[in-house]
């Protein structure tokens, strides 16, 4: 019998830039978590939670080593091939806990050099899209290698429904556009570390 090759599997760590715990931001991720295990062979995502990481402060780095949740967020982010980042906007930018996370990310040796990403957000109107842009400026600086298409920002408030009271996403054709963003990603990760 023939040994088949299978396909890589590549670990995405998906990043929120809301802590509020009914986000429709952290909505997306969940639900691109779900499809990706429902149907996206060859991705595993891992959400990270942000929120227990101290405001940047390199008085913390002592000895050139990281406060420990730190380092473990650090390592997390060395250890996948590429970051979903989901982000509301605030002040057309990203929001303050994720710039933070970037920012710790980036100390040297900065982690997220290499690295494919995508991002999606939701909110009023534009759904954030400012924030994407500002958010793929940051990147060039970090080497960090954005999908361009497809883009997904999601204005959250325009009929038909898109979340649920617990800030589910319950749209089919959103859940649609966030699966082709993800197959999106996936190629392009496969692209970048020479497995296309």
């Amino acid at each position: 019998m023939e040994a088949v090759a299978s396909k890589p599997v590549i670990k995405v760590v998906a990043l929120c830039g809301s802590l509020r715990k009914g986000s429709f931001n952290r909505g997306l991720l969940r639900s691109a978590i779900q499809i990706s295990k429902d149907s996206v062979n060859g991705m595993e995502i891992e959400y990270i939670d942000i929120s227990p990481l101290p405001m940047l402060n390199t008085d913390l780095e002592v000895d050139g080593n990281f406060p420990p949740v730190v380092e473990a967020f650090r390592q997390k982010i060395l250890q996948a091939d590429s970051v979903l980042f989901a982000s509301p906007e605030y002040n057309y930018s990203v929001t303050a806990p994720l710039k933070n996370a970037i920012d710790w990310a980036s100390r040297p040796p900065n982690c997220w050099a290499d690295k494919a990403a995508a991002i999606v957000s939701t909110g009023g109107s534009f759904g954030g899209g400012l924030a994407q842009y500002h958010l793929r400026q940051i990147g060039i600086y970090l080497d960090l290698h954005f999908i361009n298409k497809p883009e997904f920002h999601l204005n959250a408030f325009a009929p038909p429904a898109k979340f649920d009271s617990n800030g589910n996403l319950i749209d089919p054709q959103s859940k649609d556009r966030l699966k082709e963003v993800l197959l999106s990603l996936l190629a392009f990760t496969l692209r970048l570390k020479g497995n296309s």
